[in-house]
């Protein structure tokens, strides 16, 4: 009878399957929990994700690493973390000569990131999630919300550079290999003209060698 219980409260009223998931958090997506294979329509969205959940939950985060193709240098893959992940350069620190009081530490070595990669189609996922911070979250001390649009701006824009460049080189060697062929061109018309004239001379030779026999 318990079984029963427990299977019809895994069914919604048509007697599908309901996801778990789906069970702990609302549908709205400002309000759901991240999850491995959780997909996005862009990194963009993907990262604003991440940062309106952190600002629920009581931090913020940061872009940390990036990763492109080898194929075609193209974006594959992108980390976020807590804004205390890791910890501030010694060099920072243990300034001797440091004339101003250094701020306060803000990193501290937490663990909490997400990582999303590109999939075929478009669309990105979720592969990699650390929930647990080793500091206290206190959602009514995160500051105002700051746009991260000029960070994916400054990607795009590198992205661009690159492709232009690799583009660039591109045509370079295109130019590099029809001035070749041309050159080549050029060398066997000289060559044939020579040759050309060497037989006009010759018989022209000839034909005075005729003159002056007759």
């Amino acid at each position: 009878m318990l079984d029963d219980e427990l299977s019809d409260s895994n069914l919604d009223g048509n007697g599908n399957l309901i996801n778990p998931l789906d069970q702990h958090f609302p549908m709205t997506m400002e309000h759901r929990e991240p999850y491995i294979g959780m997909e996005f329509e862009s990194a963009e969205d993907a990262r604003e994700f991440y940062e309106m959940y952190g600002r629920r939950m009581g931090f913020t985060i940061r872009n940390n690493r990036t990763r492109r193709s080898l194929k075609d240098n193209s974006i594959i893959g992108r980390e976020f973390v807590c804004s205390k992940e890791g910890f501030r350069a010694e060099k920072y620190t243990k300034k001797e000569t440091r004339v101003f009081t250094s701020r306060p530490a803000t990193r501290e070595g937490c663990n909490a990131m997400l990582r999303i990669a590109a999939k075929d189609g478009g669309k990105w996922v979720i592969y990699g999630f650390v929930k647990e911070h080793n500091h206290v979250l206190n959602p009514s001390k995160i500051p105002p919300r700051r746009s991260h649009r000029i960070a994916f701006c400054e990607d795009e824009k590198d992205l661009k550079i690159r492709e232009l460049s690799t583009e660039l080189h591109r045509e370079k060697k295109k130019s590099a290999a029809y001035q070749e062929q041309l050159q080549m061109v050029l060398n066997y018309i000289e060559e044939h003209t020579q040759r050309l004239s060497l037989k006009v001379n010759l018989v022209s030779n000839n034909l005075r060698e005729l003159e002056y026999e007759d």
